[in-house]
């Protein structure tokens, strides 16, 4: 498709946009200096998506204040807890930015109320509209003053006037949009205030009004304000969130309101808003994993550019261009927005405008790197991407003497080290045992919501071929082959083997990976053993071809020894699996399996299970027999991914990086 239209000039306001792409803002979490600037991560981290070619920069959450709702200094930028400061480094940053054409917003919030992340808390109780459960914690808010409300309005105005200075071109609030605090107000189930900020729909939105109206008033009528907003919640109730397709009574903003307040906002002033649905009652709305289609929010903001007369920004796995393009034709948005892909590639604008669109990068939508590090350490990151908030940490470092590497196996720590070698300057040849690259991705990305674990496979081969990598396939390396080869270094990424057990008819029992690629198929009744992320998964994969799916699993709960998981992935698909009619028996043991039956141990007594097949996804185990075999005779001798360490894509795509970029 022609992506022309998506390299179109745009305006917010009177400012001038270059293209139609936006860096969606996300948690600025590591970006920031113990006086509420910006740290030399952070510069270099914003600098390098404007290198990338997109045309408005929008930072992560930046708090107007940290007296009220205190957020542990250093955690993310505050321009008024040391004004000279944060101008001085945001004005490094802006400038560097807009030497590659691109405009920067500064996304300014007025707290988190309910929803504080309990690692980034501070001493103090959180705050809300009304005396509210939180969301995480099992503690009740306090409820803001209104002399507390108008401090918070007038720090915006001041926060706003210093980012001015800095250079920035605009403002976005963070906002009446995914429950945070000031979205706390606009929704009723959540106001029960009785003064001036609660009550009606133009009183609950009176905190926004405010905020925007101070803008204006201290920094001028001509700087842009956008404003991130959620039309509709996608809440059932108190920590419940929908699902799609599901039918249910709206308990937060439903859309009729929506529309309303959409209306009520851009008459207050805002110049733009900044669309996606949910709150952290429903957070896999807001931070959509694999298991949503990609561009969920398209009838949404399409509701929204009917509805008003200020731009449209939506992001929401908007990562396929010929979608994005499909979208600024039809009038359903104005601007793209990509927030995780350009974590996963800050190039992919520029790619995408020289048609290299099969040179990016994917993001996986796993939110391990970004949204579970978040959550458990307060550090932004990327899977896919080592590089990603460490630009300049975790620099390419050229090689001054190049050498022959031995890379054995295919898989994503294999690919990942071969690519870096080569990127460096050395010379790595690698050698996989089967026919293609991709190692446990190939079965993991068999389900259709797998899609991005394929389109990672297909990068990697991409981009070996690129760099010219000599790539064997179909080759299992013996000891005497990688001694022969006169190799200055060897890389050891064999990956890992599925556990198994006998269970007594183990004719019908596999291996998640044989019937996820189809070596081995399964009857209509299936009971999986093992309830972590491969066999919740798998289960969803076979519910949804129509059979019937029972998991056994031994802990007390799903998803108990994944992590870390964000909790967006991890609720949704919780909820997902008995949404789809996959029975789950927790604390169970399985201990036979005969005659189309699973004999299973509970703490209430046995159970028993019919079944045509079982699938076995108990973990896996490393396979560094080859390692073990070579290490007392190659000097420079490393191991790597699921062979050193059973994990996760991202170490093992980190651990590769690390070893291949440090290899002089």
């Amino acid at each position: 498709m022609n992506h022309k239209i998506l390299f179109t000039p745009y305006h917010i306001g009177k400012l001038e946009l270059k293209n139609r792409f936006a860096m969606a803002p996300m948690g600025p979490l590591g970006l920031a200096d113990a006086e509420g600037g910006f740290n030399q991560r952070g510069i270099d981290y914003y600098t390098e998506r404007a290198k990338g070619g997109t045309g408005l920069i929008i930072t992560g959450v930046t708090f107007v204040e940290n007296k009220i709702e205190e957020h542990g200094m250093p955690n993310c930028p505050c321009p008024t807890h040391n004004p000279v400061q944060f101008v001085r480094t945001a004005r490094e940053m802006t400038e560097r930015i807009h030497a590659y054409g691109a405009k920067t917003f500064l996304q300014l919030s007025g707290g988190f109320g309910r929803v504080t992340i309990p690692t980034n808390l501070g001493e103090f109780p959180p705050v809300a509209p009304s005396p509210i459960p939180h969301r995480w914690l099992n503690k009740t808010c306090r409820a803001l003053s209104a002399e507390e409300i108008r401090y918070i309005v007038k720090m915006f105005g001041e926060a706003a006037h210093h980012a001015q200075r800095a250079g920035f071109d605009g403002i976005e609030v963070h906002a009446v949009h995914e429950g945070y605090l000031i979205d706390q107000f606009a929704i009723a189930l959540f106001n029960q205030r009785t003064d001036q900020y609660g009550g009606c729909l133009e009183n609950r939105l009176r905190f926004a009004r405010e905020i925007v109206e101070e803008i204006k008033t201290c920094c001028g009528p001509d700087f842009p304000v956008a404003l991130r907003y959620s039309p509709k919640s996608m809440m059932k109730d108190w920590r419940v969130g929908a699902l799609p397709g599901e039918t249910f009574r709206e308990a937060g903003r439903d859309l009729d309101e929506g529309v309303e307040a959409a209306r009520l906002l851009v008459e207050y002033g805002y110049d733009a808003l900044d669309i996606d649905v949910g709150t952290y009652d429903a957070w896999w709305w807001n931070h959509p994993p694999m298991y949503q289609e990609k561009g969920l929010y398209r009838k949404y903001a399409k509701l929204m550019k009917d509805s008003v007369n200020v731009p449209i920004l939506m992001a929401g796995r908007m990562d396929d261009p010929d979608m994005a393009a499909t979208c600024i034709e039809n009038g359903t948005c104005d601007i793209i927005s990509l927030g995780r892909p350009l974590l996963a590639d800050p190039d992919y604008v520029n790619k995408v405008r020289s048609g290299r669109y099969n040179q990016v990068r994917p993001c996986l939508s796993c939110q391990e790197g970004c949204m579970g590090r978040i959550q458990e350490y307060s550090m932004l990151n990327c899977a896919v991407n080592p590089q990603a908030a460490r630009e300049r940490d975790m620099a390419y470092r050229p090689v001054l003497r190049p050498k022959k590497i031995l890379v054995v196996g295919g898989g994503v720590a294999g690919c990942e080290a071969a690519r870096v070698l080569a990127i460096r300057g050395h010379e790595p040849h690698l050698h996989e045992a089967e026919s293609r690259l991709g190692g446990n991705l190939i079965p993991g990305g068999v389900p259709k919501f797998k899609e991005d674990d394929r389109a990672l496979v297909a990068w990697y081969t991409e981009e070996l071929d690129r760099l010219r990598v000599p790539v064997t396939l179909n080759s299992a390396m013996t000891r005497k082959d990688a001694l022969a080869g006169k190799y200055d270094a060897v890389i050891i990424a064999t990956g890992s083997t599925p556990r198994i057990f006998p269970l007594g008819d183990d004719a019908h029992v596999h291996t998640a990976a044989d019937v996820l690629s189809g070596k081995k198929r399964v009857g209509n009744a299936v009971a999986i053993i093992g309830g972590g992320l491969v066999g919740c998964e798998t289960a969803l994969w076979l519910a949804g071809q129509g059979k019937q799916v029972v998991i056994i699993e031994a802990l007390n709960k799903l998803l108990a020894v994944n992590g870390p998981l964000c909790h967006a992935n991890s609720e949704m698909l919780e909820a997902l699996i008995p949404f789809h009619g996959v029975k789950v028996i927790t604390n169970a043991k399985a201990q036979k399996f005969e005659n189309g039956v699973l004999h299973a141990e509970t703490p209430t007594g046995d159970c028993h299970i019919e079944a045509q097949d079982v699938i076995l996804c108990v973990g896996y185990k490393e396979e560094n027999s080859l390692y073990k075999e070579l290490e007392f005779d190659i000097p420079e001798l490393y191991l790597l991914g699921d062979a050193r360490r059973v994990a996760n894509i991202m170490y093992a795509i980190w651990d590769a990086f690390e070893v291949a970029n440090h290899i002089d």
